[in-house]
């Protein structure tokens, strides 16, 4: 059985790899959105345009304070060269950790960011001391710790509640928890040289490169129910229970003795390079199927990386000196490259040209950076491969040390309950839907990722918003299901939650980013399909509701290719697409939608273009109805920016459904606005 130091060791271990996951996840979504705010800011106010004073804006000069702050917390792993022999440097990082982790929850002292800096650099401070002190205890932080993330997140609905300033006093009282253990922790090892002895180890650059792939890995899919969900195309609920129990099964002493059993066949040459192999197919399979064979094969990977963190670490000789903190600042920028290449799996249609004295890097640059287009499968592979590298490097030990014991049975207990308990956490709520009417409210909405115009997480002005407004049917563009640069969120389905609506989604771009349709009305059937895209890949997704039993109402959802100056001769082409794009919507979906014989359609969305181009004119002339058709600009405007002249680039198109009213929810959730239109189901148009 597990020894008493050994058990709070792994407790001490979990607490912390808690609080680093959330702060990590935190993190990353903080530096996109703070200094694109501040990129923002800086724009207007360079071109001298004023930004009113109630409007809640990122300082510049604060963000690149936040910025240097974060590179230095990075940094602090360094000092462990000079302190590593110094033990007591354990219960130091656990404070640093436990006090950042507080700082967090509380506003007036640090910044969110800066203080999930601090949580971050404290716990690569503490993960170094480990893996010199208590080698084999440093593969616990991450296994419990994003465990512990996917419960919380199972509670709040793919939103992490722990971040809510609700959970202060909770924090509170973990993090003096986690100091306590730390304590009594470093108290009963100090009697016990012999273990201490035995479990010294070191992280070696192989380790850190490893450490970098897994960690992007985990954070980007393999620990995100909703991520794993929208790249398998599956249901978010059938994912979590599985997900929790796969990145948990590796504490099991017996489950580790099993893989020792099984890797032990093949030689050692080959060892690692089968592991990557298995793990790089499982992947494959799981981003290029759909449905539930998809979904089994991730969660099989995961449970496969979730096996891979034992091997980070390897045995250190008597005298030998350890350079992990160098290594892991390596780690720490491959890392970073492969979060800046994920970004770009996303944003690479919104790459600029330089100007001026960088001009010449425009053959170079921009290129390369939108050649990312449909690179996410790419970087995954690349992350296995750097994820395995430890274990192809280690051909003399396998790292799976566990012993069939007593302590197997309890702690299969433990993962058969904490799956139970993130089945009972992550259950929808049931949804009353409305039935009967004679007319329902149809909205459209461009979420713009869950930001504002610069870039304030704004999803929940985005419910309010959409609450408001009083819609029965809201169709949503831009909308993300767990990017790392909008806090791992899958956003339409906290918003239906929130809301007491059904959902449905329609992944564009790389399963994590497209359109969402959110319904109080019973959906029958939805389907979607890409479009040709020079620019961002777009899409159109198409839902069917039920206002009545014998009312269908076919909606389309989609997103043009937006008109943006991107400092090249990129604009004709991206008027191309747009026309290219409508053309295959009609040519696929809805070439005779307006026919009285099929029935009620709305076409509706994010046009990119105004009333009077020539492309919502191709519109009229399909015979589509707009309800807003004669509303003043200052009435009808939808996207919305300081110092842009306004503009209608959202519309709601209707067949056979004339409308009784019309509005604008004139609210600051997105850089776009909620338009609505209610519509009449019980008579013809014209009549």
């Amino acid at each position: 059985m597990l020894r008493r130091p050994q058990i709070l060791a792994i407790l001490e271990a979990g607490l912390i790899g808690t609080f680093f996951i959330q702060a990590i996840r935190l993190l990353i979504g903080l530096i996109y959105s703070r200094i694109a705010g501040a990129s923002a800011v800086t724009a207007l106010t360079t071109a001298g345009i004023p930004i009113e004073a109630s409007i809640p804006i990122p300082d510049p000069a604060l963000v690149n304070s936040e910025v240097t702050f974060l590179i230095y917390m990075l940094a602090l792993p360094l000092l462990t060269l000079l302190l590593g022999r110094v033990r007591l440097m354990i219960v130091v990082s656990v404070i640093l950790v436990a006090v950042g982790r507080i700082l967090m929850s509380v506003d007036g002292v640090l910044t969110p960011m800066a203080a999930a800096a601090v949580v971050v650099g404290g716990t690569l401070t503490y993960m170094l001391m480990i893996a010199r002190w208590r080698m084999g205890t440093l593969p616990y932080l991450f296994i419990i710790g994003f465990t512990v993330d996917q419960l919380f997140r199972a509670f709040g609905n793919t939103v992490d509640p722990s971040l809510s300033p609700d959970y202060a006093n909770i924090q509170l009282v973990l993090s003096a928890l986690a100091v306590l253990i730390a304590i009594l922790t470093f108290i009963l090892e100090s009697e016990r040289v012999n273990d201490t002895v035995e479990n010294r180890g070191l992280l070696p650059m192989w380790g850190a490169i490893g450490f970098s792939g897994l960690l992007f890995l985990e954070l980007s899919l393999l620990t995100l129910p909703n991520a794993v969900a929208g790249r398998a195309d599956t249901s978010y609920a059938t994912m979590v229970v599985p997900l929790v129990v796969a990145t948990l099964l590796p504490i099991i002493p017996l489950v580790r003795d099993q893989a020792r059993a099984f890797i032990s066949l093949f030689d050692s040459n080959v060892r690692g390079w089968l592991w990557m192999l298995l793990i790089g197919i499982l992947i494959v399979l799981g981003t290029r199927l759909n449905g539930i064979i998809a979904g089994a094969a991730l969660v099989a990977a995961q449970f496969l990386v979730s096996l891979t963190w034992f091997w980070i670490t390897r045995p250190r000789a008597e005298r030998e000196r350890s350079l992990g903190a160098i290594w892991l600042v390596i780690g720490l920028a491959l890392f970073g490259a492969l979060i800046l290449g994920d970004n770009f799996t996303y944003e690479y249609a919104f790459v600029r040209s330089f100007a001026g004295d960088a001009a010449f890097l425009n053959q170079v640059i921009p290129p390369l950076l939108r050649g990312f287009r449909g690179f996410g499968l790419g970087l995954l592979l690349l992350s296995v491969f750097l994820a395995v590298l430890p274990m192809t490097q280690t051909q003399k030990r396998i790292a799976w040390s566990g012993k069939t014991s007593l302590s197997s049975l309890f702690l299969l207990l433990v993962v058969i309950g904490v799956g139970v308990g993130a089945g009972v956490l992550s259950r929808p709520t049931l949804i009353t839907a409305t039935r009967d009417v004679d007319e329902m409210r149809v909205g459209t909405y461009n979420i713009h990722g869950g930001f504002d115009e610069f870039y304030n997480n704004s999803l929940e002005a985005v419910a309010r918003t959409i609450q408001q407004s009083g819609v029965n049917v809201v169709l949503l563009q831009e909308v993300d299901a767990g990017r790392l640069t909008s806090f791992s969120v899958d956003q339409s389905l906290w918003l239906a939650r929130r809301l007491g609506m059904d959902r449905r989604f329609y992944a564009t771009n790389e399963g994590l980013q497209g359109l969402a349709v959110l319904s109080n009305m019973e959906i029958a059937f939805d389907d979607g399909a890409l479009l040709s895209s020079v620019g961002n890949q777009t899409g159109v997704q198409r839902v069917q509701v039920l206002p009545s039993p014998n009312n269908v109402v076919t909606i389309y959802n989609t997103w043009l290719s937006p008109l943006f100056d991107l400092g090249d001769s990129a604009l004709t082409s991206q008027e191309q697409d747009q026309v290219l794009q409508l053309n295959e919507l009609f040519g696929t979906y809805i070439q005779q939608a307006c026919s009285i014989n099929l029935g009620r359609t709305l076409l509706g969305g994010t046009f990119h273009n105004v009333p009077d181009s020539p492309l919502v004119q191709g519109l009229r002339n399909a015979g589509f109805n707009d309800p807003f058709a004669g509303s003043p600009l200052e009435l009808s405007a939808t996207f919305v920016r300081i110092g842009l002249q306004h503009a209608r680039f959202d519309y709601l198109w209707t067949c056979n459904m004339p409308s009784s009213g019309t509005g604008v929810m004139a609210t600051p959730g997105s850089d776009h606005r909620l338009a609505f239109s209610q519509v009449v189901l019980n008579r013809q148009a014209g009549s």
